[in-house]
C-alpha cells in the first residue's frame, strides 16, 4: 500500500473559502502524515497561486483528494468522522481518538452545516480563553492532528531532523 493510503489519520476540509488555508492544510497534512480530503465547492480557483505559495513543495507528500460534494464523500467515508467545532461540549483532550479518524473542519466563515454535524461520530472543540471566538482553521487543524497523533501513539520516525544553520559562530 502506498504512503498516502496507509496514513493513521485524516483531515477533511468542508468547502474551504480561503486558498491560503488550503495551502497550509496541505503542509500540515504532510508534516503530520495525514490524508487530506477537500469537499468542494471551494471559495477560490483550485489552481490559485496562493495554495502553492503556502503549500510550498509539500503537495506531493499530501495530495488533496477532491470530492465534488459532501454527499459524494459521505456515501463511503474512509474513517470515523470527528468534527472540530466551537459548538462541542467535549474537548480534544477528553475525546478518545482512534487510528483512521478523520478530523472534519467546517467553513472559515460559517463552520459546518447541520448535515455535517449529524454525520459526525463525535464533535470536539479546542478549549479557548473566554475572550476568544475561534482559531484560524489551519491552526486548529494542526492542534487537533497533534493531539490525535499523541493519543494514538503515532510516531512515524524517531530520527530527529537536523537543520543546517551554517558554520558555527566563533
Amino acid at each position: 500500500m502506498d504512503r498516502v493510503n496507509n496514513l493513521a489519520l485524516g483531515l477533511v476540509l468542508f468547502q474551504p473559502e480561503i486558498a491560503t488555508n488550503l495551502g497550509a492544510a496541505i503542509r500540515i497534512a504532510a508534516c503530520f502524515d495525514a490524508r487530506l480530503h477537500v469537499i468542494e465547492p471551494c471559495g477560490f480557483p483550485w489552481k490559485s497561486k496562493d495554495i502553492a505559495r503556502v503549500a510550498m513543495d509539500y503537495t506531493d507528500l499530501a495530495p488533496p483528494q477532491r470530492h465534488p460534494s459532501w454527499s459524494a464523500f459521505n456515501a463511503s467515508p474512509p474513517g470515523r468522522l470527528v468534527l472540530l467545532t466551537t459548538k462541542a461540549d467535549q474537548t480534544i483532550h477528553d475525546h478518545v481518538f482512534q487510528a483512521g479518524d478523520l478530523i472534519v473542519m467546517g467553513q472559515e466563515s460559517a463552520g459546518a452545516p447541520p448535515h455535517v454535524h449529524a454525520a459526525a461520530a463525535a464533535r470536539v472543540r479546542i478549549p479557548l480563553g473566554p475572550q476568544a471566538r475561534s482559531l484560524n482553521m489551519a491552526v486548529a487543524a494542526a492542534i487537533a492532528l497533534s493531539e490525535a497523533r499523541r493519543q494514538i501513539g503515532y510516531t512515524p520516525s524517531d530520527t530527529p531532523r537536523t537543520i543546517d544553520s551554517g558554520p558555527p559562530s566563533a
